[in-house]
Formats: C-alpha cells, structure tokens, sequence
C-alpha cells in the first residue's frame, strides 16, 4: 500500500514534468537545463534527473548539446483525439482534394505551448511551392492559424502569450504589439479565418482556419500556404469548406453533415 507520503512525492514528481513541458513549448528552440531550472524554479539537478527519464520515455529529446525539445511521443499522442480518431487521416484525404483544387500547400497544426507544430502537410507536384517541414515550429503570433488557436483562449491568455514571448519579429510584417495582436485574433474568430500576410516568412502567405473535436473544443488548424502575389481571398470558402467537412468527420456537432 503507497504511503501518504509516497503519493504526494509521486504526484510532485507528475507536476515537475509538468512545468518542464511547459517550459520547453514556450521556446521554439531546444532549451538549455539551465533556462528550463530557472523557468520552473526547480534545481538543475532535479530538472535533469525528471528530463532525462522524459527523455528515456521519448516525451523529449535531448540534442547533442545538451539542449531540450518535447518529443515525438507527445507528437503521436497529440494527434489523437477522443473516441480514438486519428486526425491525421481524418484530414488528409481532404487536404489533399483542397490541395488539387487550389493548387497550392495544405497544411495541418496543433498547438504546443506557445508554437504550432505542423503534423500533416499535401503539397502540388510542382517545383514552386511553399513548403513546410513535418515536425517544425512556428510562434503563434506570425501564423495565421496560430491567431485564431490564441483568439480562441480569450483576452487573457494573448495577454500572457504576448508576455511570455515580448513578440518578436520575424519579418517586417510580424505583429509585435499587443493591441495590434488582440484585434487581430478577435477579428479572426469573428469572421472564420485568418491571414498570416508576410509575417513569418517574406513573399508567403497563408490563409488559416480552425478544426474543432466531437467536444467543440479546438482540435488543429488547417492552412493554405502560397507565394503572396498568388494568394487568392477567393479560396477562402474552399478552406473553410474543408474544414468543416473535417470537424463533421471529428464529430463537431457545429460542422453540419461531412
């Protein structure tokens, strides 16, 4: 029989891992033991000792300089939702027919700490197109699903967010400023979509939608990605078509039929 004392030492130990995760998705980069100790109050040696039994277990990976990133696993996990439906190959079959219709970069998001990772991508067999890698990381505040995922959380948490990260530019277009980066977010969520105009990456834009599970809760974001001077506002009744045809299939009672 666990002990008392035995139990609140284990759940201590789950609330540490915790906060290390969480630490760790604030950073777009692998984070040092260093920086992960001071952002979790925990003593380095404690913080080692939890992450390299996450790291044994794959919930994060350790890079040759000792540096942190979350893991694979997470990534694995994540992509499942209630009821045991595997979003990616829920969603790809219909990336794949927006892809051949518009011709251009489909992308898949979930959110993780104060980044999207994209999971799932279709790309058009053609050399020129926008192309993001499985598995990279773009802050929330440059992408255009990624300001729907933070207008989506309220005021309250762009608040934090934009705290937390001093929203740093990654172009000349990037949104740095709080108001700015509220009223963007809020007019995303009002009118269904998003547009990432340049703003994380020069002579690229995106349109951005939200997918929702069977509990209404955010699932993913779906993007189109397309050099700019061919991005069309005309395509955005086919994005969010496709995104309501892959929350119906979630079991999003708001979606209509899939």
């Amino acid at each position: 029989m666990m002990t008392e004392s035995r139990s609140s030492s284990s759940i201590q130990v789950i609330d540490r891992a915790a906060a290390l995760l969480d630490a760790i998705a604030r950073y777009q980069d692998p984070v040092s033991l260093k920086i992960l100790s001071a952002e979790t109050g925990l003593h380095a040696s404690t913080a080692h000792r939890i992450l390299a039994s996450m790291t044994e277990n794959r919930f994060v990976e350790r890079d040759p300089a000792g540096r942190y990133r979350l893991g694979m696993r997470l990534l694995q996990l994540g992509v499942r939702l209630h009821s045991n439906i595997d979003l990616r190959a829920v969603a790809l079959p219909v990336m794949e027919a927006l892809r051949d219709k518009l011709g251009e970069s489909v992308n898949l998001t979930l959110r993780e700490g104060d980044v999207v990772v994209y999971i799932e991508k279709a790309t058009p067999n053609r050399m020129m197109h926008v192309q993001q890698l499985v598995g990279s990381r773009a802050p929330l505040h440059v992408t255009a699903v990624g300001k729907l995922m933070l207008g989506a959380a309220g005021e309250d948490a762009i608040r934090g967010y934009a705290q937390r990260t001093n929203l740093p530019a990654y172009t000349r277009n990037t949104i740095t400023t709080l108001p700015r980066l509220i009223d963007e977010c809020n007019e995303g969520i009002r009118r269904g979509y998003a547009l990432d105009n340049e703003e994380a990456e020069i002579d690229v834009g995106c349109i951005g939608v939200l997918l929702h599970d069977s509990s209404g809760n955010v699932a993913a974001g779906l993007s189109v990605s397309a050099p700019i001077e061919r991005r069309r506002m005309a395509w955005v009744d086919d994005v969010v078509e496709a995104s309501q045809r892959i929350s119906a299939q979630l079991g999003y009672p708001g979606a209509g039929p899939a």
